[in-house]
């Protein structure tokens, strides 16, 4: 199989240059020594004894630009890249005061940041390899009435990543699992890449091989692939998915709240035919069996940088990827399927936007635009990859 770097549009427009200075924002002073990088990606530096920075071999795209300084806020901005730029950030000084933080005793206060912990770096085969470095920063919280399982860091949160070689730093981390018909999990944080040090040649043919492993049939694969034209190619079978609304088992339920509600019949003397009735899912999928074509998924609009490219569809995406097994540790979701490992990563995919802009390196401009179940729902922060990552044109073995 011949694997071709899906972002080689990037490199064919040019890859770009970042430079600056970082000052602060009150005395316009030049910042010594301060961490500057572009969000979800490797490209990182600390600026000089000027407060001078320079990031190279950016492709062109949307970015968010972060600065990180010792008493200074933390520094966000949104960046389109287009070509050779300078930018100064002028980054604000924090409050002298700060908040004393407050832990209160929690019984339950391991089993929640346990439960934090597999629900963030995930349960795979290479999330099992991952270690928090200051997890005593970590702040988890458990609301019972919302179902809500919340965490953030009084610092920022650092992992190590020693299958793929990574280490991560997750600035201002707001992570949300909300459990219920629909369960959601929502991260927001500002993330870090840089290379983990030393690493025998061995070791760094075994980082290659675990990088095109978590590439091959993820989302930000299946984004290039649709952002290129080549889905099939790249081994992705799509279908449409119908969710809909199982009006019987719905207004079943409803009839019986009501009789419950006026001192009705008890659950004992249902009928035969009502109790099939509420064995039914409440809601029904329909699976469209021919394949959807490029075309479907995607519209383009020609431009000078290689033109743009939107995810556009109606209902569910039902995503197929063939060419690589599922993780060991994967099961497919729901009680009745706690055994059954399916033989090929499948996954559904929800667009929050009427149309949601790709960028040619995998990355939604909105990135919350989509939202997904299944196996990239199972795949976490221990598959995570910089987003100016490039798979290799010949497979690693």
């Amino acid at each position: 199989m011949l694997l071709l770097p899906l972002s080689s549009q990037a490199q064919n427009q040019g890859l770009a240059t970042l430079s600056g200075q970082v000052l602060d924002s009150v005395t316009r002073a030049p910042l010594p020594f301060a961490s500057v990088f572009l969000a979800n990606t490797s490209r990182g530096t600390t600026t000089d004894a000027a407060g001078r920075y320079q990031l190279t071999g950016i492709a062109l795209g949307q970015y968010e630009l972060g600065v990180s300084y010792v008493g200074y806020r933390l520094y966000r901005q949104a960046l389109r890249i287009s070509g050779a730029l300078t930018f100064n950030p002028a980054v604000a000084p924090a409050a002298q005061q700060l908040a004393e933080v407050v832990v209160r005793p929690d019984p339950n206060r391991e089993a929640n940041f346990q439960k934090f912990k597999e629900l963030f770096l995930g349960s795979s085969t290479l999330a099992r390899q991952c270690r928090l470095r200051n997890p005593d920063d970590v702040r988890v919280s458990y609301d019972p009435q919302q179902n809500v399982l919340s965490a953030i860091a009084t610092r920022p949160l650092e992992v190590d990543n020693p299958a793929l070689g990574y280490r991560l730093t997750f600035y201002q981390l707001d992570f949300k699992a909300e459990f219920g018909e629909l369960s959601t999990l929502t991260l927001l944080s500002q993330v870090a890449f840089r290379e983990l040090p030393g690493g025998s040649a061995g070791q760094q043919r075994r980082w290659a091989a675990n990088r095109q492993k978590a590439y091959l049939g993820s989302l930000p694969h299946f984004l290039r692939s649709v952002y290129a034209g080549r889905v099939a190619e790249e081994g992705f079978e799509v279908r449409k998915l119908r969710r809909v609304v199982n009006r019987r088992r719905a207004a079943t339920v409803e009839r019986l709240r009501a009789l419950d509600a006026a001192g009705g019949v008890g659950a004992g003397i249902l009928s035969d035919s009502v109790r099939r009735i509420l064995e039914q899912p409440p809601v029904m999928a329909y699976l469209f069996r021919p394949l959807l074509p490029p075309d479907s998924l995607r519209r383009a609009a020609p431009g000078p940088d290689g033109g743009r490219v939107w995810l556009r569809f109606h209902d569910l995406l039902a995503v197929t990827y063939g060419r690589e097994k599922p993780d060991a540790n994967y099961r497919l979701p729901g009680p009745n399927f706690t055994s059954l490992r399916p033989e090929k990563q499948e996954s559904v995919l929800h667009l929050q936007l009427p149309e949601a802009e790709i960028q040619s390196f995998g990355a939604l401009v909105v990135p919350l635009g989509s939202l997904s179940e299944d196996y990239w729902g199972f795949e976490k922060v221990g598959e995570m990859l910089p987003l100016d990552y490039e798979p290799p044109a010949v497979p690693v073995r």
